[in-house]
């Protein structure tokens, strides 16, 4: 009998995976996984911009690459990182297989077995398997409209072994949808500073904003570049470009940064060089900006149609946040309703989406009543045809 390592032993497969064979059903109406729309791809695009490379250009996507990634696509996505006030200079930028490798470099560089690592809860589920793999004990705290509670976290500060690391995600929240209040962020800073506890900024839904007045609120901390603490910025081409790439970065000081690139040598040598020069050639086409500018407007398109069925369907007893960018709404029941019926009455109806169990730190056996619904990869039609088989789903487990 093979004798597996504790931290792969400890490994459980995503509940979110585990629905993708459900949701490809022609039957089922999925509002589970968080995937951009295979219809607003930029095909023809990619395909016209590659087909005018040179010949030498074409061959080297071929090849490995240099473990940081290819300087070709460093300089151009650190231009693109550089608009939106991020300290590229001054920092040093790593081109990760995706933005999921990124989080696991991150922990395997700070966790030992039994570290203490703080993130939200709910979380990100890419983030909990990946410090869940290197053992971490993690503590979540609570989030509200306007993120994370900084009572809590100043709590967790005051302990005696301190945590490793905060891994948060405060621009459309995921799972929860929530956008942080500038306030909010500058709380977080102040709380964080001189403290030696790091900050993981993940920011893979910023560029997906719905409304001009919201820029302030998204503007990045790591672009304050603040003094007395280590903030490491990641972020994707998958929401803004297509998650087939497999292609995210790292921003991070440079003692962080050479913990990293040495830990990914270990892993994957480099990230694949054939779409990090279609990434490249993305951004310095100009088309980056105009196509995250369309894919934004579409996905407000597909929000405002889960918004007016929701409003149409659900009893007064359901909370949930009108979302203002990325890509999900959280839905919040009353106590002791119990998400995992309802998602079964729904997949009996033709829908499915994740129940809120999957993105706490800590899963409760006990409180099992909110839900994430995700509005990225449907149609408007869809939308208003899923949405009632999920609505009838609630009132019959909820009354």
């Amino acid at each position: 009998m093979p004798r597996f390592s504790k931290s792969v032993s400890s490994l459980r497969s995503s509940e979110i995976r585990d629905l993708m064979t459900l949701a490809s059903r022609p039957d089922i109406i999925s509002f589970a996984g968080g995937m951009p729309g295979n219809d607003l791809f930029p095909v023809r695009e990619i395909e016209e911009l590659f087909s005018q490379l040179s010949e030498k250009t074409k061959q080297s996507a071929f090849q490995y690459g240099p473990t940081p990634g290819l300087p070709t696509l460093l300089e151009s996505l650190g231009d693109f990182l550089e608009k939106k006030g991020l300290p590229v200079k001054e920092n040093r930028l790593l081109i990760t297989t995706g933005s999921q490798q990124a989080l696991n470099l991150l922990a395997k560089a700070f966790i030992d077995p039994g570290d203490p690592v703080l993130v939200e809860n709910p979380c990100f589920i890419g983030a909990l398997s990946a410090f869940r793999a290197h053992e971490a004990a993690l503590k979540g705290l609570p989030v509200d409209r306007e993120g994370i509670s900084i009572a809590a976290l100043q709590e967790e500060i005051a302990h005696s072994v301190k945590p490793k690391f905060l891994y948060i995600t405060p621009y459309f929240h995921n799972p929860a949808g929530l956008l942080y209040t500038q306030d909010r962020k500058e709380a977080l800073v102040a709380a964080l500073q001189g403290e030696e506890i790091p900050l993981i900024e993940d920011d893979a839904y910023g560029d997906l904003y719905f409304f001009e007045e919201d820029r302030l609120r998204l503007q990045p901390m790591k672009s304050i570049n603040p003094g007395g603490i280590d903030i490491c910025y990641t972020g994707s081409f998958s929401k803004i470009l297509g998650p087939g790439l497999r292609l995210g970065w790292m921003l991070a000081p440079e003692e962080i940064y050479n913990k990293c690139e040495l830990i990914k040598q270990s892993a994957d040598a480099c990230s694949p060089s054939f779409t990090q020069v279609i990434a490249d050639t993305f951004i310095r086409s100009g088309q980056i900006d105009s196509y995250i500018a369309s894919v934004r407007q579409e996905y407000k398109r597909r929000a405002a149609a889960m918004v007016a069925a929701l409003r149409e369907h659900l009893p007064d007893y359901v909370e949930w946040n009108e979302p203002r960018g990325g890509f999900y709404i959280w839905l919040t029941l009353p106590e002791g309703c119990d998400a995992s019926r309802i998602l079964q009455i729904a997949i009996e109806g033709g829908a499915v989406f994740v129940i809120g169990r999957t993105f706490d730190p800590t899963p409760s056996v006990v409180r099992n009543n909110t839900l994430r619904l995700s509005y990225c990869n449907n149609t408007p039609d869809q939308i208003a045809e899923g949405i009632p088989i999920v609505a009838r789903a609630i009132r019959q487990i909820c009354g």
